[in-house]
């Protein structure tokens, strides 16, 4: 089995879906501009936006420099870095709205989170591929021994997010983790068995938050950082109680979407206010203006590109390469399942970014990587003398 060459055509299609994602990205932030509160005025997030996508350009190039599986080699040091970062926040990060998960430098500002996602689907790609390459007899043995492994390595980076505290982000890396474990080789009986402890931790909380609400709720603000989660899901649940706080948000998203209706209001017709519209809440615009088809075409786009990515995860003959895509795929599905779902009430809010379309340099910086490295898998498929259809 040797390899003979590399196939180095870059995936136009997916190049076009990024592409098209962030200019419809832009066209909305120039829209949404004058619309925006006085204290933003000063940004012009439009250029701001297309700037970041040209120096994400260039890192997607830079990346394509080396074959993907060298990526390997930094699997600890950008770990152990992303870990860095985030620790390095309760010393010196900026603390806005009550949670600190911010860098503020002469640049601009930093959020470490958003590196930390690509830094740990390197790492457990790398842990998961030489646990395989070591163990060729899969039993319980092997099984335990790669979960904790894959626990070990995600726990640090999820504390030490939700500790910022951002549920949102921590939940993504709890993603990632799901779905590597899903494709790692541990057998299917000993996911299930977990799929099933989980399950009914989830249903205990649930009851106990149902049957003690005020006791759970007050043991919630006391001994976790997730206080701020509990309000969110009471404002979910009944979000006209608290429409003047925190609900506020998915009320006035409700109505803009609903608004919108079959071709929406047209470009640059808002009427209501929401905060953080160019960022988290960046679907309202999109639907508000574009209304249901051009809401559809979006959530079209999200899935090709999903739907591409699992397609390079699947030809992919390296597990390095086929892990790196699937950490990906968990990292993007969760993102736009959570921030679509917030905004038309389906899931609770959350700060998660909607990927290319919100405004964030670091964010965008960090989903083109994300890409780029998939690009990488892609244009240098291996190809194997002898091949069989096995």
């Amino acid at each position: 089995m040797n390899n003979t060459g590399n196939d180095k055509k870059l995936d136009t299609f997916l190049i076009f879906i990024m592409t098209a994602l962030v200019a419809i990205s832009c066209i909305t932030l120039y829209t949404l501009q004058p619309h925006l509160p006085g204290y933003l005025s000063d940004n012009n997030f439009f250029l701001l936006q297309l700037m970041w996508f040209v120096v994400g350009t260039v890192g997607i190039a830079l990346i394509m420099i080396l074959d993907f599986d060298r990526y390997r080699k930094l699997a600890w040091p950008v770990y152990i870095l992303g870990i860095l970062m985030l620790a390095g926040l309760f010393v010196w990060g900026d603390t806005r709205l009550g949670a600190t998960r911010w860098y503020d430098l002469p640049i601009g500002s930093i959020q470490p989170s958003e590196f930390m996602k690509v830094f740990l689907v390197i790492a457990l790609a790398h842990v998961i591929t030489s646990h395989n390459e070591k163990w060729t007899h899969k039993d319980l043995k092997y099984d335990l021994l790669l979960l904790g492994k894959i626990v070990a390595l995600t726990l640090p980076p999820f504390a030490l997010i939700a500790m910022q505290p951002d549920l949102g982000s921590s939940l993504v890396i709890m993603s990632i983790m799901g779905f590597l474990i899903l494709i790692s080789g541990i057998r299917w009986r000993v996911i299930l068995v977990i799929l099933g402890i989980f399950t009914l931790i989830g249903t205990a909380l649930a009851a106990m938050y149902l049957l003690y609400t005020e006791q759970f709720i007050d043991f919630i603000n006391e001994y976790t950082p997730f206080g701020h989660a509990i309000h969110r899901i009471q404002a979910w649940q009944d979000p006209h109680l608290y429409e003047q706080s925190s609900a506020m948000q998915v009320i006035r998203s409700m109505l803009v979407i609903g608004s919108g209706e079959l071709f929406g209001k047209g470009i640059g017709n808002f009427e209501l206010y929401i905060p953080e519209r160019h960022t988290d809440m960046i679907f309202t615009a999109i639907a508000e203006q574009l209304g249901f088809i051009g809401s559809s075409v979006v959530i079209i786009l999200f899935f090709l590109m999903i739907y591409r990515i699992i397609q390079i995860a699947l030809v992919c003959r390296d597990p390095f390469g086929t892990y790196l895509a699937v950490g990906f795929v968990g990292m993007f599905s969760y993102q736009i399942f959570q921030n679509i779902g917030m905004s038309i009430q389906l899931l609770p809010l959350t700060g998660l970014p909607l990927p290319f379309l919100s405004y964030g340099g670091t964010s965008l910086l960090v989903y083109m990587a994300a890409i780029g490295l998939v690009l990488n898998i892609q244009s240098r498929k291996k190809e194997y003398m002898f091949e069989t259809d096995d």
